[in-house]
């Protein structure tokens, strides 16, 4: 009897501390844009990794400020994992150049080896968040989702995050630390 009750309490703490089951919303695809150092990036360079995508624009002056400040928290939050990244793709094309991009990644102190502030052509940030993501539409409208996305390290997206709910945060980031735990494994 003891036996049997201390291997359910070890059954119990494992599925426990492998955390909650997230869903697989769809694989995103190879990429190359340009970052703000005004490099290629390439998608290859997240395999392996966990990241934390979202869709910006630099000139926003309704969402896009608190979402790059959360960003910002994010990355403060995660320095103790390294095989974490995150990935901002501009909705604006033709006015986020990298100049422009390198200089709102100042005002956010994103780190240049963890925080990745892309554009590029409109044709692949168009298929990025409106056929991969199923976020939006870079279109010109400037129109564009509140919600994070948490990807694997195999390129599943895993989870959407609503950034105007208050809990949204701290759960991307226990979130991302159970995946990061999971390919360290």
């Amino acid at each position: 009897m003891k036996l049997t009750v201390a291997a359910l309490l070890l059954v119990l703490a494992a599925c426990r501390a492998s955390g909650p089951k997230l869903d697989d919303f769809g694989t995103v695809p190879p990429f190359q844009l340009t970052s703000s150092d005004g490099s290629t990036f390439d998608s290859a360079s997240l395999r392996g990794k966990v990241w934390v995508a979202d869709f910006f624009f630099t000139t926003c002056g309704s969402i896009c400020p608190m979402m790059s400040t959360h960003m910002h928290h994010i990355q403060q939050s995660i320095t103790d994992v390294p095989n974490a990244q995150l990935v901002s793709f501009s909705i604006d094309p033709w006015h986020d150049t990298p100049p422009v991009l390198a200089r709102y990644a100042a005002l956010y102190h994103a780190s240049p080896t963890r925080w990745h502030l892309l554009t590029g052509p409109q044709a692949t940030l168009q298929r990025l968040d409106r056929d991969v993501f199923k976020l939006g539409n870079v279109d010109g409208t400037l129109t564009h989702s509140p919600r994070f996305v948490l990807v694997d390290g195999n390129g599943h997206i895993r989870g959407y995050y609503d950034t105007t709910e208050a809990d949204c945060i701290p759960k991307i980031i226990a979130d991302l630390r159970s995946l990061a735990r999971e390919r360290s494994l």
